[in-house]
């Protein structure tokens, strides 16, 4: 049996030197990260961010996917714990909560270089070097672009009306409410959207609850795709170049134009397989990670499967 868990490597800047957020746990009397286990009917991006939340008391945003990490239990059971990276804000660090209790003694901020010595696990070391690579390469700091199919769309076959306004089945409204927490762990702030009724009341929930203003655009529509793929890549060169976190919703057959679009700008060992992904079931999307600087690249991409509690991660080499 596998148990499934998530956590964070915490990170800030402190005066110029890179800084990660530890915890020691009061029973096991050990220096870790924060992590925990998945909760039912919970997903992994979910599971990081709340366990990151109770165990150190500040709310996170995930960035880039950062290991898998597998052990064996003194049950003999298998421990999968997946990980992020997440760079904090000082706001987010002020509103922090955190006070003793039976499951964590305390939070402390320290460097890397004391991180390596403080932490009590090799595989917790393992994770700090990893991030110290994507630190020296210039990539610890991403944005998140989300590309998502829209959920669970009431059959062709079963609509009479206009194309354009077929809507969700009771099924894909649901898809839609399980939606919000999982888009909230990336938090996407810049929200664009086809017009058509599918994929707006695919994004609504969440767009209620984040407060963020529906972007439409009619270029992402199947119709505008098929006519004329160029308009559709002009809204992803667009996208690409905003800074913000970013969310796409469309349809099934404009994700070839739109998932080929962004492969030119990924790194040459993410753009093959990037570019060779052609679909998404309803409800899943991609989380593309992309550089900050003068000269944003993709460097690395997960997808998300809705019903399922495992994201598979394509990161660099």
């Amino acid at each position: 049996m596998t148990i499934y868990a998530a956590g964070a490597v915490c990170w800030r800047m402190s005066k110029g030197e890179l800084e990660l957020a530890m915890v020691f746990r009061t029973r096991h009397r050990d220096w870790t990260f924060p992590k925990g286990k998945v909760d039912p009917g919970e997903l992994l991006p979910e599971t990081a961010v709340r366990e990151v939340e109770e165990e150190a008391g500040f709310r996170i945003r995930l960035g880039r996917k950062l290991a898998v990490i597998d052990y064996e239990l003194a049950s003999g059971e298998t421990k999968e714990v997946h990980y992020w990276v997440s760079k904090v804000k000082d706001s987010a660090i002020a509103k922090s909560k955190f006070a003793p209790n039976d499951e964590i003694e305390k939070v402390e901020w320290v460097t890397a270089k004391r991180a390596m010595v403080q932490l009590t696990y090799d595989h917790d070391r393992e994770l700090l070097a990893r991030t110290l690579e994507f630190y020296d390469q210039g990539e610890l700091e991403t944005r998140g672009l989300i590309i998502l199919r829209h959920t669970s769309a009431t059959p062709r076959a079963s609509w009479a009306g206009e194309e354009a306004k077929r809507p969700l089945l009771p099924e894909g409204r649901q898809q839609a409410k399980r939606l919000v927490n999982l888009l909230d762990a990336y938090g996407p702030k810049r929200l664009v959207t086809s017009p058509w009724t599918r994929c707006q009341q695919t994004v609504a929930p969440y767009s209620k609850k984040s407060k963020r203003t529906l972007i439409q655009r009619s270029q992402l529509t199947e119709l505008a795709n098929e006519r004329g793929p160029r308009k559709t890549k002009n809204v992803i060169d667009d996208t690409f170049g905003q800074t913000k976190n970013a969310l796409i919703c469309t349809h099934r057959p404009a994700l070839p134009t739109i998932i080929e679009t962004f492969s030119k700008y990924a790194t040459t060992d993410v753009a093959p397989t990037l570019a060779a992904e052609k679909t998404l079931s309803p409800g899943e999307f991609f989380v593309l990670r992309v550089t900050t600087g003068s000269s944003p690249k993709i460097i690395a991409y997960e997808r998300i499967y809705l019903e399922s509690a495992v994201s598979e991660a394509k990161l660099s080499a």
